[in-house]
C-alpha cells in the first residue's frame, strides 16, 4: 500500500480537450418529490408543476418537471467529471432550450461538448471554457441544451512548467492575485 491519497476532482483548463464530448454517469431519475421540493423552494407556483388535477387538463395530461430543475440537473451531472474543484466561476449561460418535457420518472443523461477554450487575458493563470451541455431522457430524446461559459483554473503543474520556461528566457506573464475581468 503506497499511502497515496487520490482526491476526486474535475479537469483543469489545460486537461480539457477542445472538441471532445464527455459522457457523464450516472444518470438521474427524477421523482415527483424532486419536482415539488425544487418548485416550492424556488417559489415557482406554476400549476403545471404542482397541481395534478389542473395539469391533467393540459395538453400534457400530467404535471411536468420544472425546467429550471432540468437545467440544474443537466449542469450538475457534468460537475464530477469536468469542474469539481477546478472551476473558478460560471460566467454565463446562453441558448438554453427545452425541446421536450421532462416527466416524473424520467431518467436524465448528460453529455458535454467542449466547444472552445482560451487563456484569460486578464487572469493568465486561468482559462475560459465554453461547454455545450445536452440532456436526454431514457428514450434518447433531447430534453435540454445549454451553452455555458466558465472560468477554470490552470493546473499547478502547467503553471510550474510555464514558470520554468519563463525563468529560461520565456515571456514573463503577470499573474494578478485578485480582481480584473476575465
Amino acid at each position: 500500500m503506497s499511502g497515496e491519497r487520490i482526491v476526486q476532482r474535475g479537469l483543469y483548463f489545460d486537461e480539457i480537450q477542445e472538441g471532445a464530448v464527455y459522457a457523464h454517469s450516472p444518470g438521474r431519475t427524477v421523482t415527483e418529490a424532486d419536482n415539488v421540493l425544487f418548485t416550492t423552494q424556488t417559489m415557482n407556483t406554476q400549476s403545471l408543476h404542482l397541481d395534478a388535477a389542473w395539469s391533467a387538463g393540459t395538453e400534457f395530461g400530467e404535471p411536468l418537471v420544472n425546467s429550471m430543475f432540468t437545467l440544474s440537473t443537466l449542469v450538475g451531472l457534468s460537475v464530477a467529471q469536468l469542474t469539481q474543484g477546478t472551476i473558478v466561476a460560471n460566467l454565463g449561460f446562453s441558448e438554453v432550450a427545452f425541446p421536450a418535457p421532462v416527466r416524473h420518472g424520467d431518467t436524465l443523461y448528460a453529455e458535454t461538448l467542449i466547444a472552445g477554450k482560451r487563456r484569460s487575458t486578464s487572469r493568465p493563470h486561468q482559462g475560459i471554457v465554453e461547454f455545450h451541455h445536452t440532456a436526454r431522457n431514457q428514450d434518447g430524446t433531447v430534453v435540454a441544451t445549454a451553452k455555458r461559459s466558465t472560468l477554470m483554473q490552470v493546473s499547478p503543474e502547467a503553471l510550474a512548467a510555464e514558470g520554468a520556461a519563463e525563468g529560461a528566457g520565456g515571456a514573463v506573464t503577470e499573474r494578478p492575485t485578485s480582481g480584473g475581468a476575465a
